[in-house]
């Protein structure tokens, strides 16, 4: 639920305006203890009204975050569901569920993956291997697309009689284009239309989804508009910001879009920043223990076979140059004290080695992106960088994780105080 004041904010409209829209029936709202307060529902409703659209829409979507933050900084070292087993009493389902880095850092704050989803055969390996066979979590895997109607039904038909505290994905999102003055999806998009479905079925109480930053400025602003609503006519109440995995022990300058969002009037949390620039866990604190260690398959520790001539140019390279003038993100050498650029999927060259002439193994990109050590990736080297690249960094879902959880445990409402 929104208060008059944040109405106001996320509008750019006076407070005094809001309360006269109230006060006049145009803005639905409900009076508690002498407060007002409005349903996300309402409040999109309202915004898109031509009165009102017409003096907002250009300001809406430019508009500061209303974020909840909580202090996850003394869980974050107490509990680890992967080093030890914790009480994983929280259910969830992980779709598009990649190698498993959401699912790792969701289990490490007390979540137990029940169901998941996923095409790339690689990425299925790497569950099973990780998540299943290691750990002992028995999630009805869904390997295939879930557009597809007989392997949605069979993901919604395992799951619909079962307490789910929680369904997580990163949904593509190319496929979100204008008609006119209408944003519709495109076959590319399917995935997103599909989560949305699938939540709306089987009605988990909390939502995350995960995405890239640049999805909050496409169409103008329009598309995260677009989810929100999406979800808030499923009767999810949902709250957006950008993390930075830096904030929270991942070695690497990584930024997300997190939506959370919840059906059963909580407040949604995200984890308060625990680091800063000034104490940023470094590329140094990540990969030095692998700086003597041979070469290693088994642990995802191979090397690139460069030829003679990259060897030599790369002796000479400095920590944030390219080794081509014209490509500035490919085969750079990142720096050793600072935390990394992203990790790619495009291959272990975009990241070229602080101290030694070659790019970095699957290994160590997996320590750059706060994969435990003892997390293997299978499937060729090709096909371990691109799974690593793609993944969800651990520590980041962890502390949105345990976030989440405290979202759960807070006995307080959106009836008993403002959203």
């Amino acid at each position: 639920m929104l208060s008059i004041d944040e109405v106001a904010r996320e509008t750019n409209m006076s407070v005094k305006f809001v309360r006269r829209e109230v006060a006049n029936g145009n803005l639905q709202s409900t009076k508690k203890h002498s407060k007002y307060h409005i349903s996300r529902l309402d409040f999109e409703s309202w915004r898109d009204t031509p009165q009102v659209a017409k003096n907002t829409k250009a300001k809406a979507r430019q508009t500061k975050d209303i974020v909840h933050w909580i202090d996850i900084a003394k869980q974050m070292q107490n509990i680890n569901g992967w080093a030890n087993q914790c009480d994983n009493s929280y259910n969830m389902i992980d779709l598009f569920s990649g190698a498993g880095g959401l699912s790792c850092g969701l289990m490490m704050a007390g979540f137990t993956p029940i169901a998941c989803a996923e095409i790339l055969d690689s990425a299925i390996s790497t569950y099973k291997h990780n998540i299943c066979s290691k750990l002992g979590a028995k999630p009805h895997f869904i390997a295939r697309d879930i557009s597809d109607l007989g392997a949605k039904n069979d993901l919604i038909n395992y799951a619909k009689n079962t307490h789910i505290h929680l369904i997580a994905g990163g949904f593509p999102c190319q496929g979100f284009s204008m008609a006119g003055n209408r944003i519709v999806d495109d076959k590319r998009n399917t995935l997103y239309v599909e989560m949305l479905d699938i939540v709306g079925r089987l009605q988990p109480d909390f939502i995350l989804m995960e995405n890239v930053e640049g999805i909050r400025s496409m169409l103008n602003g329009e598309v995260e508009h677009k989810i929100i609503k999406d979800y808030a006519n499923i009767g999810y109440e949902i709250n957006v910001t950008t993390l930075c995995a830096a904030d929270y022990g991942v070695p690497q300058l990584r930024k997300r879009v997190i939506f959370i969002g919840n059906r059963v009037h909580k407040r949604n949390y995200h984890p308060k920043p625990i680091f800063n620039k000034h104490n940023y866990k470094t590329v140094k604190n990540a990969i030095e223990r692998f700086l003597h260690l041979d070469e290693n398959k088994a642990i995802n520790h191979e090397f690139t076979k460069h030829s003679k001539d990259i060897i030599e140019r790369l002796k000479n390279l400095k920590e944030g140059q390219s080794l081509y003038e014209n490509y500035s993100d490919a085969w750079k050498r990142v720096y050793w004290d600072k935390p990394s650029s992203t990790v790619k999927e495009n291959h272990g060259g975009v990241n070229v080695h602080p101290l030694l002439p070659r790019v970095m193994t699957p290994r160590e990109l997996a320590a750059l992106q706060s994969f435990p050590d003892d997390f293997i990736f299978q499937g060729s080297k090709k096909w371990q960088l691109v799974q690593i690249g793609n993944a969800v960094p651990p520590l980041l879902a962890k502390a949105i994780g345990l976030a989440i959880i405290e979202s759960i445990n807070k006995k307080e409402c959106v009836n008993e105080c403002l959203f």
